[in-house]
């Protein structure tokens, strides 16, 4: 593509942490894409040297007392742009005018508002923000609907299901097969969990990720909130979602069809394959991931999850089933207990104990609304730091 006309103008949301790098490793292979809008939290480093490289027209920094250093650091590289701090300025860069397309690559449920808020301008997401679709599914892909907005999944499992139901109808689809890698302590038992360490637990085998990602996938939490995701981005009810152990991550997911076919997307493990794909979509690019070695992969295995020592799968299942705000509840807990481990406050095998514990205490919340959703995650989160004595 050449010509400034045929430039598709993004803006990422989180573009120091894992997938927000990987877009802009996608970005320097193609050049039909503007970089208008980048946020980051406290990384001004990341930030200065990505402003050396795309000029952005405008930044926003989320943590809003790094405002003068910030100030300082940007007015020494000659910064002219437009600066924006805390949620406005998360806000304010998913919603810029110029802009066609929202990388929300920010984890937790702070990346819920400005989604939502990108969603209302008319803005097509490339989503990686997996809270958005966990604890507003409905009230997002609604939205989305009624404003002809893209929801465009990241995820390398919802990318490859994304994928393999181009060119088929809803009504064909018999099920959705989710592939897990099993994570670091795959074929473990939940005697050798209670001896995991913060350093084991953080060693994933197949994929580079964030420290919070990593957890979940150990925990298998983070298949457990794909399928939550996979309900609401594919339309399809939680007995129709399967999930397997791929140790490989190599078929990143499949689509089972009625007359009993299976397409599946296979690649290798490299997130900058499904981003490339949401940011260029319905059109392929050259390619930025290496090319899959089939003589060199020899084999690919497949096996049921342990569903005994990982309960966190259908944890999540079961709170999807519930309805309502239950997986707000799930989200709210997990993020919390993940940090409480990752702090050294609880053992590995109490993460699972401490979300279960506040399900059972966040039973009846009624409706779920987007208000409900904010003010439900704040209720959770004290009632766990109350309990452990971090407030």
């Amino acid at each position: 593509m050449e010509g400034d006309n045929l430039l598709r103008s993004i803006s990422i949301i989180g573009a120091s942490g894992s997938i927000g790098t990987q877009t802009l490793s996608v970005l320097r292979e193609q050049k039909n894409f503007k970089l208008s809008g980048v946020s980051v939290h406290s990384n001004l480093k990341a930030l200065k040297a990505i402003i050396e490289e795309f000029n952005p027209g405008h930044v926003a920094i989320t943590r809003e007392d790094l405002y003068r250093e910030a100030r300082e650091m940007l007015k020494g590289i000659g910064y002219g742009g437009e600066v924006s701090f805390g949620m406005e300025g998360l806000i304010r860069i998913a919603t810029l005018p110029e802009i066609d397309t929202v990388v929300t690559s920010l984890m937790g449920m702070v990346g819920l508002k400005p989604t939502v808020e990108a969603i209302k301008a008319g803005k097509d997401i490339a989503l990686a923000n997996k809270e958005t679709l966990v604890a507003a599914g409905e009230i997002v892909m609604k939205l989305a609907r009624e404003k002809g907005v893209r929801i465009l999944p990241v995820d390398s499992e919802h990318s490859a299901i994304f994928q393999s139901l181009q060119g088929s109808r809803r009504e064909e689809v018999k099920s959705i097969i989710l592939t897990a890698s099993g994570g670091p302590f795959l074929g473990k038992n939940r005697k050798y969990l209670e001896g995991v360490t913060k350093e084991m637990a953080l060693k994933h085998p197949n994929w580079v990720m964030g420290a919070k990602i990593t957890i979940d996938s150990s925990t298998l939490m983070n298949k457990g909130l794909e399928v939550i995701e996979a309900r609401w981005l594919f339309d399809v009810p939680y007995d129709s979602i399967k999930v397997y152990v791929h140790p490989e991550s190599i078929i990143h997911s499949m689509v089972e069809y009625r007359d009993n076919s299976i397409i599946a997307q296979l690649g290798s493990p490299d997130m900058r394959l499904p981003i490339q794909y949401a940011l260029n979509y319905p059109e392929r690019h050259e390619a930025v991931a290496r090319e899959l070695d089939f003589l060199g992969i020899g084999a690919l295995h497949f096996m049921e999850p342990d569903r005994e020592t990982f309960r966190a799968l259908d944890l999540a299942i079961l709170a999807g089933k519930r309805g309502g705000l239950a997986t707000a509840v799930l989200n709210s807990a997990n993020e919390e207990a993940v940090a409480l481990f990752l702090r050294d406050k609880i053992r590995y095998i109490e993460i699972i104990s401490v979300v279960e514990e506040v399900l059972d205490h966040f039973s009846n919340l009624g409706e779920i609304t987007l208000e409900k959703v904010f003010s439900t995650d704040e209720e959770v989160r004290q009632h766990i730091r109350r309990k452990y004595k971090e407030v």
